[in-house]
């Protein structure tokens, strides 16, 4: 099982298949090993079949495809993982669907505690934030960047989400995120592969 690191994609919401597919071959092309397919807006039927799409895309760059809050469809489709929040599936029941084989990670939002519970649960990686002001939720409860470092104690890998830019990304690197979660700063950025190219490097620079 790969841990989970570096630049890690969450797709936008896109009605159109084809252009959502295009934007993430840009973004696995240019060196993303990690993806989390979202789509709040589309219905079911749509969710099946861009996942579907996103999962062969994925295994052709070997890239992981995480799948958010939906175990059933992470199970149907065989996905590497699924990614679960405080309203979805709890991590033992995605476990139990999705088998020991997968990866299961938690929503911690701002709370160490819920980090602790998710690891004893057997989470593979917790996510903190929203570090800053995100135009995809734009009521998201604020975390700490001191949360990144307290959080390196459970030896989990941590992921910082929430309004993260190119401008911002490497404080919170350097305070302990081993990935960052982006979507708009990299799907809705002029040129998809020089910013996913530059999200990498920040993290190429923390090990050289």
């Amino acid at each position: 099982m790969k841990p989970v690191k570096g630049l890690y994609a969450v797709t936008p919401d896109l009605a159109d298949t084809a252009q959502l597919v295009a934007k993430v071959e840009i973004v696995l092309a240019t060196g993303v090993r990690w993806l989390q397919y979202r789509n709040k807006s589309a219905d079911d039927a749509t969710r099946h079949r861009q996942a579907e799409v996103l999962r062969d895309l994925c295994w052709r760059h070997d890239a992981m495809l995480i799948i958010n809050d939906d175990v059933a469809l992470a199970a149907a489709l065989g996905a590497d993982g699924v990614h679960v929040g405080v309203d979805d599936a709890a991590i033992a029941l995605a476990r139990a669907q999705l088998g020991p084989g997968k990866i299961v990670g938690a929503s911690c939002y701002d709370d160490l505690a819920r980090a602790h519970a998710a690891a004893a649960q057997g989470a593979d990686y917790v996510a903190f934030g929203s570090f800053f002001p995100s135009s995809v939720k734009p009521g998201a409860v604020r975390a700490p960047l001191a949360l990144l470092p307290a959080a390196r104690t459970l030896g989990l890998p941590v992921v910082a989400i929430g309004g993260i830019t190119l401008s911002n990304a490497e404080q919170l690197i350097k305070a302990g995120a081993d990935a960052v979660a982006v979507i708009s700063a990299l799907f809705a950025a002029p040129d998809i592969a020089t910013a996913t190219r530059h999200f990498c490097q920040l993290f190429q620079a923390q090990t050289t």
